[in-house]
């Protein structure tokens, strides 16, 4: 287990985080964390908990206190032992003491003339830093001290750490940090000592001088005193210091040591130390801001022998790469300033040093001289063979045995935790807590795990709450500004970080880009070549290797967020906004349209997983043919989009989109305007109130009357309105008129159609048959959707005839399809009939493990209906198994999932009232069974759904007989049979009943009544129910 107090408290065991529990459990943790194989004694952990208002029993409350932390942390951790508590963990595993260790190590190594190590060992405790110390016990007596003194140990290493840097190598880069860091510590005589000895190393002595008088100055007027000997005694060097040595050999590197630590790198350090230990030219390539610089610094201040990081971004002439690195390297240029030396002479003073001993060069920021760097490379390492060169740019070096390797934005939890840290820094006690955690997540997607705009972002929030920063980031270029005085100009503000990338493309690619960036979601390559035709492989290909374009998942290309608003602003400032969005829409308009046939066939996978992939831009597409009044493009976009949405389950969301598409003016194709207005008035009716049925109804109506029929779903208009009017005749006269249709889809569909109206009115065998000849055309034609719909209604069909097995086999099938359309649709129907196959069976464990499955929380939730039907067989098997009570519980649960739902059909109440009433005739309520049964009975009466009333005929059996009234009861069990087309034999409310009744009346008696019952003609049959139950 390791326990992290440099910062908010981490806990983790096996690389898992752990999760503590209140303000106290935590500050527990941490007072014997900083103690930790130590005792700490139980006063002294009052003293810690309570410092002001001690509790009566301190004893007992720091038991319980360390009982719930001891229930959080892996066994034997945390150990009582005589008059207190130890944490059972080696001082390494505590981020602080481990600090403590490398600290004293450092300097230890500083003072034994080994800077090198020294250096290493100060930036590996920095690193250790996560934020302010203690911060969860934060204005404890105990901590107080403590992080004063942790604060006091850290600023010593800082400074051992620039002392090393100045004895390795070169100290132009320490000049400003120690400057920074001096002006905030002003009477600290050692940071003042090393910013001279830093200025004199640079070259600048003069200044050195000028700066100890100030400091002089400020001695004198706020301690009224002289400097202390040692800055003094650095005077003094400086005033009879000789000239800076010209020539020589390098010193062991120039790596600065960072003030702050590397997040979410981890892998990619030991990714990329892997690489340049195999390869001897490494690239990391990325864009602005990902961080290329700190990952490849860290990884070369692992490596064995001398590190030197050449800065190039401020290098402007080609010729002068070989200068830098040989400036870089603390050796002056030689060359005589009226006689300039050719280039080579410099690249053979570089190999003369370079050659002797293993070492790594850090290119920084190539992209703008990239030809340059690239043969200045070639040739290095071609005479180097013991060299190795790890550079960093926007876009590869294309050198012979270069080995190219992105850096990828943050992770979300990685980003997450560098605005955390950086944000703590500026802005002490800033955390992420439950309250901002949404807004944290926000900020650091939108600016897309890129950690230098995280940085920016963080410095806002001094200012700004995490909420209004979110809300601030439309306009993050102007936002995000204010970065690290000592930083490069290029990387203080969002703007200036895109628009160097920009600044080097040449003008095509400018244009190619800003077209690009109407695309919200990414695109493919197809996309990109209906934008800039022949040359937009080339192109993009450009774009990607400049790190402005990203590939993603093989085929695919993004922009990130920052860049893509860069380049649209830039291409709004061109005028040629407009004509971009339009070429957008009008590409996916004609990408929809292609798709559309295929949705209904053997390509129905292959189309759906495009369509989805370019879902935000198909919606962006309709939302600018809209806006933009291009009512053609607007009205075929959406209509041709109608399927997909339905297929997707996305009917509700459609409705506003389709709504947006039909309201825009001008002229659209009648067939287009037709069928996105059919799936308009049918999405509306099924997912909306049903107040506004009728009138939806009516246009339907309407519709169908003046549909053209030039499309599938305008042939099925006719029948599908005779079935949600509950006219049989209508419906299936419409369905034999238009049967003859050459296209197979339409046909099969309509099959189904047959079967569904059949099947309402209770002729089961019918709709068997219907729903067979539907399977068969569905297979043949590949409509994976449509076909699981058919396999469910066969499967029902199945049950009532009870036949359970061959329901399972169609329900699995059903399933199976499901999923490869949609993973995360729950097939709640088709689990529920499963469900009921296996109580058809007598495996009531398998029917309530199905059902239970239905009812815990997932990702993607259950829908109401679904968790409904699961509580509403999980009451019936209770019920079975003689659980009143849990069989209460259950039917309550399931009429709460639906309560609040605005569209539940009547089948649906009815069918739970008749498991009501069951319930209600176990435990001897006559009145809540009549009630509960009258109020089904009304319910299925509304819409004549004949299956749904033989299962109220059914119950209201149940009821008869146990008040008292078998022979009608039987009676009712022969009108449930008729009503539904088949006997349901092996329904267990069925056999159960039939079972008592032969017993109450005996067989012959109970076959008359059950048969008179079956005999009934279909009026007189829901007569006798709406008399008797």
């Amino acid at each position: 287990m390791r326990v992290g107090v440099l910062g908010p408290l981490e806990v983790t065991a096996d690389g898992t985080a752990i999760g503590m529990g209140g303000a106290r459990v935590r500050a527990l943790l941490v007072r014997l964390a900083v103690a930790a194989g130590r005792v700490v004694t139980t006063e002294e952990l009052a003293d810690a908990l309570w410092p002001d208002d001690r509790p009566a029993d301190e004893v007992a409350a720091v038991r319980s206190l360390v009982s719930r932390l001891r229930r959080a942390l892996p066994a034997d951790v945390l150990r009582s032992a005589p008059g207190g508590y130890r944490l059972d963990l080696p001082a390494d595993a505590v981020d602080a003491l481990r600090f403590d260790r490398l600290a004293r190590a450092a300097r230890t190594a500083l003072t034994g003339g080994d800077p090198a190590t020294a250096r290493r060992l100060a930036a590996e405790a920095l690193a250790l830093w996560r934020g302010p110390a203690l911060a969860d016990a934060a204005g404890a007596p105990f901590a107080v001290g403590y992080v004063a003194g942790l604060d006091e140990t850290r600023l010593g290493v800082v400074e051992d750490g620039a002392a090393a840097d100045l004895a390795c190598g070169p100290a132009d880069h320490l000049v400003a940090e120690l400057t920074d860091l001096a002006a905030r510590h002003p009477l600290r005589e050692r940071l003042q000592a090393l910013l001279l000895r830093a200025l004199v190393a640079a070259g600048r002595p003069a200044e050195a001088l000028a700066a100890y008088e100030e400091i002089r100055r400020r001695f004198a007027d706020e301690l009224g005193a002289d400097p202390g000997p040692e800055l003094r005694e650095t005077h003094q060097e400086i005033l009879r210091a000789e000239p800076v040595a010209t020539t020589g050999s390098p010193r062991a590197g120039n790596l600065r040591l960072p003030l702050t630590s590397l997040i979410g790198r981890s892998a990619d350090v030991e990714r990329v130390a892997g690489l340049l230990a195999a390869h001897r030219l490494v690239t990391l390539v990325g864009p602005g801001g990902a961080g290329k610089t700190r990952l490849a610094t860290t990884v070369a201040a692992r490596l064995p022998g001398g590190a030197w990081q050449v800065e190039l971004a401020p290098v402007t002439d080609p010729d002068d790469v070989a200068t830098a690195v040989l400036g870089a390297l603390g050796l002056r240029d030689q060359r005589a300033v009226d006689r300039p030396a050719p280039v080579v002479d410099t690249m053979t003073r570089l190999v003369d040093v370079l050659s002797r001993t293993e070492a790594v060069v850090v290119l920084d920021n190539c992209e703008h001289l990239v030809d340059a760097a690239a043969r200045f490379t070639d040739e290095l390492l071609g005479r180097c063979p013991r060299l190795r060169v790890l550079a960093t740019s926007r876009e590869p070096l294309g050198v012979y045995g270069e080995v190219v390797s992105p850096v990828p934005p943050l992770d979300g939890d990685a980003a997450v935790r560098l605005l955390a840290e950086r944000a703590a820094a500026v802005r002490p006690g800033f955390a992420v807590t439950p309250d901002n955690a949404d807004a944290v997540a926000e900020v650091c997607r939108r600016l897309d795990g890129l950690p230098l705009a995280i940085e920016l972002a963080a410095a806002r929030l001094r200012s700004l709450s995490v909420e209004q920063l979110a809300a601030r980031l439309d306009d993050r270029f102007r936002l995000l500004t204010g970065g690290s005085r000592t930083a490069l100009p290029r990387h203080r503000t969002l703007r200036a970080v895109v628009a160097w990338s920009w600044d080097l493309l040449p003008e095509p690619e400018r244009d190619f880009a800003g077209r690009l960036a109407v695309f919200p979601a990414g695109f493919d390559l197809e996309a990109a070549e209906r934008l800039a035709g022949d040359e937009a492989f080339d192109r993009l290909a450009a774009l990607v290797d400049k790190s402005l374009v990203q590939v993603v998942d093989g085929a695919r290309y993004r922009m990130l967020e920052t860049i893509r608003e860069y380049c649209l602003e830039q291409l709004a400032g061109s005028g040629r906004v407009a004509a971009a969005r339009a070429a957008h829409a009008e590409y996916f308009r004609d990408l929809a349209e292609t798709a559309e046939p295929h949705l209904r066939g053997k390509d129905q996978l292959t189309w759906i997983a495009r369509l989805e992939a370019e879902r935000d831009n198909l919606i962006a597409a309709l939302h600018f043919a809209a806006d933009s009044g291009d009512a053609d493009t607007a009205v075929r976009l959406a209509a041709a989009m109608s399927m997909f949405w339905t297929m997707r389950g996305n009917r509700a969301e459609s409705v506003p989109w389709l709504r947006l598409a039909l309201a825009v003016p001008g002229e659209a194709p009648a067939t287009a305007r037709q069928v996105a207005s059919a799936f308009l008035l049918v999405n509306d009716a099924v997912t909306g109130v049903f107040g506004g049925l009728e009138e939806h109804l009516a246009r339907l109506a309407e519709l169908a009357a003046e549909s053209t029929g030039e499309h599938p779903v305008l042939v099925l208009l006719e029948p599908m309105l005779g079935l949600f009017l509950d006219d049989a005749e209508r419906a299936l006269a419409a369905v034999d008129m238009r049967l003859d249709v050459p296209d197979p889809w339409t046909r099969a569909v309509l099959w189904m159609v047959r079967a569904a109206v059949r099947e309402h009115q209770g002729d089961l065998r019918g709709a068997r048959e219907d729903v067979t000849t539907a399977i068969t055309g569905l297979r043949e034609v590949g409509d994976r959707f449509a076909l699981a719909q058919a396999l469910t209604a066969a499967a029902e069909a199945h049950l009532a005839f009870g036949e359970p097995e061959q329901a399972l086999s169609s329900l699995e099938e059903s399933i199976r399809l499901i999923a490869e359309l949609d993973p995360d649709d729950d097939a709640a129907q088709e689990r529920i009939l499963m469900a009921t196959a296996h109580l058809q069976s007598g495996d009531l464990e398998r029917a309530r493990a199905q059902c239970l499955a239905l009812t815990k929380p997932t990702p993607q939730p259950w829908s109401a209906r679904g968790v409904a039907f699961a509580r509403l067989v999980l009451g019936d098997i209770a019920r079975y198994q003689g659980d009143l009570a849990d069989a209460e519980r259950q039917y309550e649960a399931a009429r709460a999932a639906v309560a609040d739902q605005p569209l539940v059909i009547p089948q649906f109440h009815a069918v739970i009232l008749t498991s009501c009433a069951h319930f209600a005739v176990e435990r001897g309520d006559h009145e809540a069974a009549v009630t509960a049964i009258g109020t089904a009975r009304d319910q299925a009466m509304s819409v004549k759904d004949m299956p749904v009333l033989a299962k109220v005929a059914v119950a209201g059996a149940a009821v008869h007989a146990h008040f008292g009234n078998p022979t009608d009861a039987a009676r009712l069990l022969g009108v449930a049979e008729h009503l539904r087309g088949a006997p349901d034999a092996r329904n267990p409310e069925v056999t159960r009943l039939a079972a008592r009744l032969r017993a109450d009346v005996g067989d012959a008696a109970y076959d008359l009544a059950y048969a008179t019952g079956v005999a009934l003609d279909r009026a007189d049959a829901i007569a006798l129910v709406r008399a008797v139950v």
